[in-house]
């Protein structure tokens, strides 16, 4: 498939779930779509589009928590991101690893660091907390406040 019949598919596809679509360059288009949406599109751009899953990373923006997942078609050179904002107080999304097993660890990641609740992922042990850090206690969300008192932490969590 051409990059301009990617482009076109994707919008035709699935015109009412996309928030905004951003024709960067030819080798970057961002997507920001409804987050119910995040398994469906991911699962035809990973399984149909054969891309491959970079990445993904979140953030808090304080009114909301947005995460972007970035994929690659290598035979095209085309990067495929899509942004997914998500309630702060309440931050749920379905996990993607029922798609592809390299969600895994990013997802965990997100989990502990800011908060997000990935909707059946399989593991949920910590990946790079303590164990005696507190449930609940966020440390890239924006209201972070510092639980430990002895803590020196100059360099990063």
């Amino acid at each position: 498939m051409t990059r301009e019949e990617i482009v076109t598919t994707l919008k035709s596809r699935y015109s009412g779930q996309i928030i905004d679509f951003l024709d960067k360059s030819k080798s970057r288009i961002y997507m920001e779509i409804k987050p119910e949406s995040l398994r469906t599109i991911a699962a035809y751009v990973f399984k149909e589009l054969e891309a491959r899953f970079n990445t993904a990373s979140g953030v808090d923006n304080r009114f909301h928590i947005e995460i972007l997942y970035h994929f690659t078609i290598d035979s095209i050179n085309l990067l495929i991101s899509f942004r997914v904002k998500v309630n702060r107080e309440n931050p749920v999304i379905d996990s993607l690893t029922s798609v592809f097993k390299g969600a895994d660890f990013i997802e965990r990641e997100m989990h502990e660091l800011l908060g997000i609740e990935f909707t059946g992922q399989p593991d949920k042990r910590r990946l790079l907390l303590s164990d005696q850090w507190p449930e609940g206690v966020h440390p890239l969300r924006s209201d972070y406040k510092e639980w430990d008192s002895d803590a020196i932490r100059d360099r990063g969590v």
